[in-house]
């Protein structure tokens, strides 16, 4: 009998990166470790589109720590792949190059379209198997994918340039709720999420999932005051709205099952 393969996936988000580390056992996959580091990356953008030295840092020092639990595994063993942020970072060759020898492994810049297919594959693997067309949402730092399938099949791939960190920091500086706030970010996430209507109406899906931590993390709030677990519908959002404009600023903003990193992205739901 032959013995389970290691494998590791590492996710370099815009808000976090992610490792996760499991083995493949008669065609099932075991997670054995998950580690993740708010590392911020997309806030690191200055208006050049340039990463600053700051980001990088934080980034390399991440993931010289990753670098330790993967040692022992190969080249074939690992995928590490980077999203919106090092898309948009017109330096990205300047933290990539020192990333990959800190790392000790190749990372991939994948796209927008990559990135929705992944997900989907993922989420698709996590769930029963079924018949039903399934919507799948991922709000990241940078970027929101959206992602209509059936089975293991994706048929409808998008990634649209709008997401919780930098909507936070272009509507919401300095992390203040306001209405005019919340307000514009809504005009501005419609006009960007326009196009999606036709493809990704309610009309062509049966059943909605949302992959992402920013929708975790709100679903963790609204279950912690007593909404329905698991589940994030129009009135929660509603409501987390509403006491995020009493609150004014992110650090007056007391929430059960709210963490202190989350604070000031949260308020990119409230505009969809």
């Amino acid at each position: 009998m032959t013995s389970p393969s290691r494998i590791a996936a590492i996710d370099l988000g815009s808000n976090s990166f992610r490792l996760e580390i499991g083995w493949v056992d008669q065609g099932r996959l075991r997670r054995s470790e998950y580690l993740k580091e708010s590392v911020r990356l997309g806030n690191g953008l200055d208006r050049d589109r340039n990463l600053t030295e700051e980001a990088m840092l934080r980034g390399w020092a991440c993931l010289a720590r990753f670098g330790e639990r993967l040692a022992g595994f190969n080249r074939q063993q690992i995928r590490a792949v980077a999203t919106q942020t090092l898309r948009e970072a017109r330096n990205r060759d300047a933290f990539l190059g020192p990333a990959r020898k800190i790392l000790g492994f190749p990372i991939d810049v994948i796209s927008g379209v990559e990135e929705a297919r992944l997900i989907y594959q993922g989420v698709s693997r996590f769930l029963p198997q079924s018949d039903e067309r399934r919507f799948v949402v991922d709000i990241g730092g940078r970027s929101t994918e959206l992602v209509i399938g059936q089975g293991f099949a994706p048929e409808a791939l998008a990634s649209f340039r709008v997401g919780n960190v930098s909507w936070s920091m272009k509507f919401f500086p300095g992390g203040v709720f306001t209405r005019q706030g919340f307000a514009t970010a809504s005009i501005a996430a419609q006009a960007v999420l326009d196009e999606a209507l036709n493809t990704y109406g309610r009309a062509h899906w049966d059943v909605a999932f949302g992959s992402s931590g920013t929708v975790g993390a709100v679903a963790d709030i609204l279950a912690a005051e007593g909404f329905a677990a698991g589940v994030v519908r129009r009135d929660g959002l509603r409501w987390l709205c509403d006491r995020m404009l009493r609150a004014q600023s992110a650090d007056r903003l007391k929430l059960n099952g709210l963490k202190d990193d989350r604070k000031a992205v949260l308020a990119y739901l409230g505009t969809l």
